[in-house]
């Protein structure tokens, strides 16, 4: 096929080249293109270029917003953190004074605790000698008794006096509580 091409073009008496435009075509397309580089140069590189500009100063306003940003992230941080930390003592010392409080007021209740039970000691014992006393009073009455039934059978005569007979009971029992005496000092 390249050969009918070449054949074609050497009839005709020209040689023409297809890869070398001819003359008229490169003065129209160079008119053609000073002309769109003239619109180009005056219209749209202006524009283009003010766009560019407009979103550089836009950029460089996000970067600074988010350099502001950025410090005010970290002063909050800060802040925070110091919060935190001061939260974190305030904290300690409270539970420090909560120990405290519930160290006294174990101290009180032990000591409550110790004066109420040394009141209900002292109560039972009164009680106790309240109930000695008692059965003090109410042993002698009784021993007085058999005491002088069993004098009145030895002796023979009866004892019927009450001075005598009181007599004989207070002789007899400070007799026993003698010998009640001396037989404690004697196993010590």
């Amino acid at each position: 096929m390249l050969h009918a091409v070449l054949s074609a073009a050497t009839e005709g008496g020209e040689t023409h080249s297809p890869v070398i435009p001819e003359v008229y075509d490169i003065l129209w397309s160079s008119v053609c293109f000073v002309i769109i580089l003239i619109f180009f140069w005056k219209y749209v590189l202006p524009r283009v270029q003010t766009m560019l500009d407009e979103r550089g100063e836009a950029i460089e306003g996000n970067i600074a917003k988010a350099d502001e940003a950025q410090r005010k992230a970290e002063a909050a941080l800060e802040e925070y953190t110091a919060q935190l930390a001061d939260a974190r003592a305030e904290a300690g010392q409270i539970r420090e004074t909560a120990r405290e409080d519930g160290k006294k007021i174990v101290a009180e209740a032990k000591d409550t605790a110790v004066s109420e039970a040394a009141r209900v000691t002292a109560s039972a014992q009164a009680q106790i000698e309240a109930e000695r006393q008692s059965a003090l009073v109410s042993l002698r009455s009784e021993v007085g008794t058999i005491a002088i039934d069993l004098a009145s059978g030895v002796i023979g005569e009866s004892l019927t006096d009450d001075q005598k007979a009181q007599a004989v009971v207070d002789r007899f029992l400070a007799d026993l509580e003698a010998s009640e005496t001396a037989a404690a000092g004697e196993t010590k």
